[in-house]
């Protein structure tokens, strides 16, 4: 996981609870494992490839036409071993600038999608033959058809629209049944939420603001959640005094499979 303002990669070890915290150099919205046991780590216009066993960083690709005020959020690795990740308008009143990126294995970059003001909730379905993107600050939810073989995307179509009270959307994970798990930040809950936009159910979470959901450990059926401490009044700190850790919970569901980048 990421500390996106330390900024650091985290790598937790649930076994053992053994953390460890790697500095990165800029802001980073979030990272791809690969193939081959390095990590990409999404900073503010560029991806950098980091060894996680010795701190050790390299460039990997450079985002060129993403505008100053922007910067790189979250971000997922698609059944077509690519590195897919969003960015956001990092101004308080923000703009509808945020681009949706497809990084390649060999370091090239595509850009797929445009207007998005806080890009968000990338997941892939079971069969990775839909995307889910959500958008944060305008709290709606997108999914589109994908090609697991080529990565190309169909029109998008409205899944549904969020609301402070139901949860803006967060960061996402599928399920093996092919629903979206919703981080409900605003809310403080977990929304999960079916392929036609029904919100099935929901987790109340042990703090207010919960981040991103994954599912993890022997089939998938641990569910690990992060969570936002940054710009917390201190009344709430107070009551809260675990926001900004990371929280475990069994038997909810199963997930689906998280890829690996091709490197």
């Amino acid at each position: 996981m990421v500390d996106i303002l330390a900024p650091c990669v985290i790598r937790f070890d649930p076994a053992t609870g053994v953390t460890r915290r790697i500095p990165v150099p800029e802001v980073c919205g979030s990272l791809a494992l690969c193939r081959s046991g390095a990590l990409l780590v999404a900073q503010r216009a560029s991806v950098v490839r980091l060894d996680p066993a010795t701190g050790a960083i390299t460039p990997f690709a450079s985002m060129n036409d993403e505008p100053g005020h922007n910067r790189l959020n979250d971000g997922k690795v698609g059944p077509d071993g690519c590195y897919w990740v969003g960015s956001m308008d990092d101004r308080p009143e923000k703009q509808p600038t945020g681009i949706l990126w497809r990084v390649t294995p060999d370091g090239g970059v595509e850009r797929r999608r445009d207007g998005l003001v806080v890009s968000n909730g990338l997941a892939w379905g079971p069969d990775g033959r839909t995307i889910w993107q959500s958008d944060s600050r305008r709290a709606v939810l997108d999914s589109a058809g994908f090609d697991p073989a080529t990565g190309a995307i169909g029109p998008w179509r409205r899944v549904r629209e969020l609301d402070e009270a139901t949860g803006r959307p967060d960061g996402a994970a599928c399920d093996a049944e092919g629903n979206y798990w919703s981080a409900g930040v605003s809310a403080g809950r977990i929304n999960v939420i079916s392929p036609q936009g029904a919100i099935l159910r929901h987790f109340a979470f042990p703090v207010p603001t919960p981040t991103m959901p994954c599912f993890a450990g022997p089939g998938l059926a641990s569910l690990f959640v992060t969570s936002l401490r940054a710009g917390q009044d201190a009344a709430t700190l107070t009551a809260h005094p675990s926001l900004g850790g990371l929280f475990r919970a069994e038997g909810l569901g199963q997930g689906t499979a998280i890829h690996c980048f091709a490197d």
